[in-house]
């Protein structure tokens, strides 16, 4: 939800909740949050015609906790990846290990 409203604060909730597929219920409940935490500021547009609507703006400190929050999914997904190369590695050393020999390699057993 940061990363949307820093790029576009003239979002509406509708359109925040059809980009994220949440309810409408869920991001308000979500916005209200970021607004209560000080991370999002609301503010009217002055130049809009229907004077009811707002711009969810990132505050400075919205911004820091947004680069802190994508830094530890970075972390998480890094450590994810390298589990998952070394599983891969792994099941693939299993694999050629487990692999019937061809008639070649047969006969240099007997």
């Amino acid at each position: 939800m940061m990363r949307l409203l820093e790029r576009d604060p003239s979002l509406s909730q509708r359109q925040l909740a059809d980009e994220l597929g949440l309810s409408l219920g869920a991001t308000h409940y979500v916005l209200r949050g970021l607004i209560d935490k000080g991370f999002v500021k609301l503010g009217r547009f002055r130049e809009a015609v229907d004077k009811r609507r707002y711009a969810y703006v990132l505050t400075p400190g919205g911004l820091a906790a947004k680069g802190a929050i994508t830094r530890r999914f970075l972390e998480r997904r890094r450590a994810e990846y390298e589990a998952l190369r070394r599983e891969i590695e792994e099941l693939g050393a299993e694999l050629r290990a487990s692999e019937p020999r061809g008639p070649a390699q047969d006969r240099r057993a007997e």
